[in-house]
């Protein structure tokens, strides 16, 4: 962990090995993953079937690669009722939220001579990828899969790897109570490889969307053109904007909620008070000590958490926004003071009773964000990802008669003499021999 001064002259270069974390793919890795999706477009079914047993240690036919029904109901009946409850309660509280974001097609009819508008009309399938390594995630599926219902997706496939054979039953359940269509036990880049090409069993997807390791990142990064993709997500990451106020103890359980996920996950507390940065970090060490996944938590934040002291609440919001953190808590006495000056954030937490854990699970926006700065110009997942719109447009031959020669004034700039012919002769301005 480093302990920072944003007023001292080296910030920057001491600040840069954390800005730096997860940025290199590494040429190896990109010819791993290049051979691999090559193989998957070539032989199918049985490429696919050769690296689900190499990396998952999992020997099974092709028809064993979906999940079947029966095994979904067997998930159910291992899984408390409470729990169950609870995962309903998820899916209802992002639905919810997701609903707002639905846009209609629209028709304008501003001018009486043209009629214009936007057709929003949703993906046919698509593939979600919920990650099955170090952790199991059903609130991935949650994120994932609800948006897509919200949008009126046709189909929504699931992925998911399965070591051993062994899949977490809460990740079952939850894509059943997400609308999950069909679930097939594959993971890795030969997952996404199988879902932009198609094989035998798998189906052919319209976009990609869900997180993974950099081997799933690397091959999003590559099908992207064949498929639509979400974004490319790298390690994740929390930035706490502090004046002095609440408890140090919240501040360094919010600290760690993010460093538990993996060792390159940065977790970053900016606060005024110097005092106050020294008791969070001393509580980090206390908790750390008490966490199961401890050893990855503890290379997160030797690595890749610091606590920054500046001068200001200015200083730190313009330090949050030229980084553009993931996630962003404002834990300060007046968040919504200073709530409208916040220009890049993935999700924004309010005030010191807003961990960053409710919105990961049940709050209801998405947990799926830009990572790595691009909320510069990337958004969370919502609806709008499984949609796409189309224009319309129709003009009555009043309405090109009265724009027409515009047109054709702007195509002769342009020298497209065709495009200029394909108005002026339904202007009567060209002979049609």
């Amino acid at each position: 962990m480093k302990f920072l001064d944003i007023n001292d002259k080296d910030f920057d270069r001491k600040f840069a090995a954390i800005l730096a974390r997860g940025e290199e793919t590494g040429k190896e890795v990109e010819q791993v993953v290049q051979g691999i999706i090559a193989d998957i477009r070539k032989r199918g079914d049985e490429a696919l079937l050769e690296y689900t047993h190499r990396f998952d240690r999992l020997d099974i036919d092709a028809g064993g690669l979906q999940i079947k029904e029966a095994e979904i109901e067997r998930a159910f009946a291992k899984v408390l009722e409470q729990d169950i409850e609870a995962l309903k309660l998820a899916v209802e509280r992002v639905a919810r939220f997701h609903e707002k974001q639905k846009q209609e097609t629209w028709l304008s009819t501003d001018e009486e001579d043209i009629l214009l508008g936007q057709m929003v009309t949703p993906l046919s399938r698509v593939g979600i990828y919920v990650p099955g390594g170090k952790a199991s995630y059903p609130s991935s599926v949650i994120m994932n899969a609800v948006p897509a219902r919200v949008a009126g997706v046709g189909e929504v496939v699931m992925v998911v790897p399965t070591p051993g054979g062994e899949i977490n039953s809460h990740v079952l359940v939850a894509a059943r109570l997400s609308g999950v269509d069909r679930i097939f036990r594959i993971g890795g880049a030969q997952a996404v490889a199988a879902l932009a090409y198609g094989t035998g069993t798998i189906p052919k997807v319209d976009k990609i969307t869900g997180p993974g390791n950099i081997y799933v990142a690397t091959a999003k990064k590559l099908v992207f053109g064949q498929v639509g993709i979400d974004m490319i997500a790298g390690p994740s990451e929390i930035l706490v904007i502090n004046d002095g106020s609440g408890n140090p103890a919240h501040i360094a359980a919010d600290l760690l909620s993010q460093a538990e996920h993996d060792e390159l996950a940065s977790s970053i507390l900016i606060t005024t008070d110097r005092g106050f940065g020294e008791q969070v970090a001393a509580e980090v060490e206390r908790q750390l000590k008490e966490l199961k996944r401890e050893a990855i938590a503890r290379k997160s934040w030797d690595a890749f958490g610091a606590v920054i002291v500046a001068g200001t609440l200015d200083e730190a919001i313009d330090f949050s926004n030229r980084i553009a953190p993931e996630h962003l808590e404002l834990a300060v006495t007046s968040p919504f003071d200073i709530l409208p000056r916040i220009k890049n954030a993935g999700a924004v937490f309010l005030g010191h009773f807003t961990p960053e854990a409710a919105g990961d699970y049940l709050a209801g926006p998405n947990h799926t964000l830009p990572t790595g700065g691009t909320a510069r110009f990337f958004s969370p997942l919502s609806v709008d990802d499984f949609v796409k719109k189309s224009s319309i447009v129709c003009f009555s031959e009043a309405g090109l008669n009265r724009l027409g020669s515009d047109i054709v004034r702007i195509a002769e700039l342009e020298g497209l003499e065709a495009h200029g012919k394909s108005v002026s002769i339904r202007l009567g301005k060209v002979k049609n021999e």
